[in-house]
């Protein structure tokens, strides 16, 4: 691309490469005035990005030459002043460029469209957001006295009544979050904002969805008002959303993390539930609490932020103490339900036990089998997915450890694979020993998928299933799944903290902890504080 005379020179934020020491948004030349937040094409090298123009003004030298803007998406509304803060506060605070963030957190698809072709997807949209869908009025159920105490307070930020503080939403399993979640919602919408609500897992975002489609279906009657932003979504689909959002369509958006960076220019309110869960934290790439940055994104627009959880971070729960945070307490459970009894078994205590039941404690067979005598569901829960963590060498104590990190790869029966579940590493299980040829290398330790197979032998008859990463790879299947369980089908399941948090279900009467200390890698009364945690989860009235 020849260089020109620059007629108006703009700032573009554009993903340079971190090698090449160009951290902040780059000089180009425009033959038109662009407002900050255009989405724009430059050229950087041989290449041609996508890049967003960058508050700031730039006055190069008249005999400077600048490279132009190649392309620019006109059809699109530039992004929201409130929304360049944002990254421009996140890319400083973690030490990111701001090109970087922007092209991390901007629909991938977006790069790959000319301005004409998302000219004709803004287009489609109009036409399917206008398309309204009657339904009928939705009945509320009734507050208590703490839950109205916590609406009208978060109320009084949304109307102005009130100077906004984050707010630590302080309520034991069973108490009611979710509905003054919805209730608070309610307000903000009513009152012509948008509202963001974030989950920790994406397996959590289609339940949530369905409850807030429910109870806003009257108010919210276009396709496209309530929508759901996470990973798991389909370019083209992330794509749709993102614009639904952006373009203000969209006035209730449900997401993981990566959903903090939502283009909402008429946003109102945010919710953060199970705010202490580490899943907000972004682990690779451009790091960043997605927790954090919601509240300082409500900060600066001076909008209420709920920080919901049963077990609040130790942050969070300081803040609270020192007054920065406002704590309102949701104390006891909808319904007067009782919590659970938790019992501890010692495996050191109990008599050993033979054959494929070595993983499972007698007492722990026995309640299954009391359970399954009965009717009810239990759950069984191990927070490691796979057969088994490591395979062992016992010839020369060789371990299958991942070659490019510091993990083991993990024993997959299944398909026969060793899996690294931190750089996802993956490759065939051996014949025999690496290091010494040895023929019998076996599995040490257990994960979910062996668990499963031990339960289904010592049970005959009992209907097990396994939710995990691994189960739920295919599009849909987690929802068949969560379906089984939820209508009876399913007598004992067994799975990893996808099947601990906020999941209401009705017919789960027991819950397991196998091995919780190994878990914590602590003693035991780490392992008592998990079972306490995934009993309360799970909101349990009985044990």
């Amino acid at each position: 691309m020849p260089e020109i005379q620059a007629r108006a020179a703009v700032r573009v934020a554009v993903d340079a490469p971190q090698h090449s020491g160009l951290n902040g948004p780059l000089d180009y030349a425009s033959e038109q005035a662009l407002a900050p937040g255009s989405l724009v094409r430059v050229p950087l090298g041989k290449r041609e990005l996508l890049g967003v123009v960058w508050p700031g003004a730039v006055e190069p030298d008249q005999a400077l030459t600048l490279r132009p803007v190649t392309a620019v998406f006109d059809a699109l509304a530039p992004l929201h002043a409130a929304w360049c803060r944002l990254l421009d506060f996140a890319a400083g605070y973690y030490q990111r460029s701001v090109g970087e963030l922007a092209s991390a957190v901007l629909p991938p698809q977006l790069r790959e469209l000319s301005p004409d072709q998302l000219a004709a997807r803004l287009r489609k949209l109009e036409r399917k957001a206008a398309k309204a869908v009657e339904a009928a009025a939705p009945v509320k159920p009734a507050l208590a006295p703490e839950q109205a105490d916590a609406v009208a307070r978060i109320e009084a930020g949304i109307t102005g009544a009130a100077a906004n503080r984050p707010v630590l939403l302080f309520g034991v399993t069973g108490s009611g979050k979710t509905e003054v979640y919805l209730r608070a919602a309610e307000a903000a919408l009513a009152a012509g904002r948008q509202v963001l609500v974030l989950v920790p897992e994406i397996n959590l975002t289609p339940q949530l969805e369905a409850r807030f489609t429910e109870r806003f279906a009257a108010l919210l009657p276009e396709p496209l008002a309530i929508v759901s932003l996470h990973s798991a979504l389909t370019p083209a689909q992330r794509l749709q959303n993102w614009l639904a959002a952006h373009l203000g369509r969209a006035r209730l958006v449900l997401g993981t993390r990566l959903a903090v960076f939502a283009s909402l220019p008429q946003l109102g309110l945010i919710v953060v539930d199970e705010e202490h869960d580490p899943s907000y934290k972004q682990q690779d790439g451009a790091r960043y609490s997605a927790r954090d940055l919601a509240v300082w994104r409500a900060h600066d627009l001076k909008i209420p932020v709920v920080l919901g959880s049963a077990t609040p971070s130790l942050e969070s729960w300081q803040h609270a103490e020192s007054g920065r945070y406002e704590r309102l307490t949701l104390s006891a459970r909808i319904g007067g339900g009782a919590l659970p009894r938790v019992r501890l078994f010692d495996m050191k205590a109990l008599p050993a036990s033979a054959g494929v039941t070595t993983a499972l404690t007698a007492p722990l067979l026995a309640e299954l089998k009391s359970r399954l005598e009965r009717g009810e569901q239990s759950l069984v829960f191990l927070n490691r997915r796979g057969y088994a963590p490591v395979l062992h060498c016992g010839e020369c104590q060789w371990k299958s450890d991942c070659p490019h990190c510091s993990a083991w790869r993990v024993f997959h029966k299944r398909d026969r694979t060793l899996r690294c579940h931190h750089c996802g590493f993956t490759e065939r299980v051996p014949r025999a020993c690496p290091n010494c040829g040895n023929h019998d290398i076996a599995p040490i330790g257990r994960g979910t998928e062996r668990l499963e197979e031990q339960l289904a032998e010592a049970l005959p008859g009992a209907r097990v299933l396994r939710i995990d990463a691994d189960s739920t790879r295919r599009k849909g299947e987690l929802e068949a799944q969560l379906k089984a369980v939820h209508d009876g089908e399913v007598d004992i399941l067994v799975g990893t903290q996808m099947v601990t948090k906020g999941h209401d279900f009705r017919r789960i009467r027991f819950v397991a902890a196998v091995n919780p200390d190994g878990a914590l890698a602590t003693q035991l009364d780490g392992g008592t504080l998990l079972i306490a945690l995934v009993a309360l989860a799970l909101g349990l009235s009985r044990p």
